[in-house]
């Protein structure tokens, strides 16, 4: 495989996002991280039932508002046109579990919402959301970049049987061709910066109600093998959130992780964000 050859046709815009501390107060739809969420009159804040890490207890939980982006802003930054032009896209997710996303009951533990042509406004906490939960208001600086996939993405993409020895080659191809591993990125679309293995087959198969923790021995092999290429075609990261630290505050997932919201490009397209799914992974 030509991979020197090969990655520019696989490379993808994404949209960076880097997340400062301003003195000034940011306006009411802002791009941003954490504060209060702007919302439209009669917003239902979101519950995932679940236990917590630190607690047994099976409840109904109060997601972490995690990040908006004003999709106006983004409009000039995102040339292929997937997310919508007008509007806010913000981002919940329940912190006390940090759910994985291998279980079909993980549903629910992170939601995104679009609201567009609605009157907004900064929303209260629901007073059981713990302080630690209620994340600091940080500004969102946004710059287009472009993405090379992970080895393993770029092979299903190509349905392309790997080597060792073709992992090499696409590593320093990568490289040479201004294409790095980030120690550290947020973004939205363009390819996910992966730390353990492709996520889009893990959608797709708990999507259908298969449970993938530990070994995946009740997924039958031929549906695994049959969906594994097009799952890459049919899933896109919608954004990734990797470690966030201001000051004396840091959210970090699980051991340097990073927390992916995937959804399917036909329900992108068709502007269906409650249907995206959540991964974590980390190291």
């Amino acid at each position: 495989m030509d991979w020197n050859n090969v990655l520019p046709t696989l490379s993808r815009g994404r949209i960076d996002a880097r997340f400062v501390p301003k003195a000034e107060v940011l306006p009411v739809g802002a791009s941003r991280f954490g504060g209060r969420p702007d919302v439209p009159a009669g917003f239902a804040w979101p519950y995932f039932e679940t236990d917590a890490c630190d607690d047994e207890t099976v409840k109904p939980r109060p997601l972490a508002f995690l990040a908006q982006f004003d999709c106006g802003q983004l409009s000039h930054l995102d040339p292929e046109g997937l997310l919508p032009r007008t509007g806010l896209l913000s981002f919940f997710y329940e912190l006390d579990s940090m759910r994985w996303g291998f279980d079909p009951k993980d549903a629910g533990c992170a939601r995104v919402y679009w609201f567009e042509g609605e009157d907004l406004a900064p929303a209260e906490f629901p007073q059981d959301l713990p302080p630690e939960s209620r994340l600091p208001q940080l500004a969102a600086e946004l710059s287009a970049g472009q993405d090379a996939p992970d080895f393993h993405d770029a092979c299903l993409a190509l349905e392309y049987p790997w080597t060792t020895n073709d992992y090499r080659a696409f590593d320093q191809a990568r490289r040479e061709g201004g294409f790095p591993y980030p120690d550290n990125r947020s973004q939205l679309l363009g390819w996910p910066d992966i730390i353990q293995s492709n996520m889009t087959l893990q959608c797709e198969l708990v999507s259908r109600g298969y449970y993938l923790g530990g070994t995946w021995d009740g997924v039958p092999l031929e549906e695994r093998d049959a969906l594994r290429c097009p799952s890459v075609r049919d899933w896109q990261l919608l954004f990734q959130l990797d470690t966030v630290a201001s000051g004396d505050f840091e959210l970090m997932f699980g051991d340097c992780g990073r927390i992916y919201f995937y959804i399917r490009r036909e329900d992108l397209q068709a502007r269906r964000f409650d249907r995206v799914w959540l991964i974590l992974q980390c190291f």
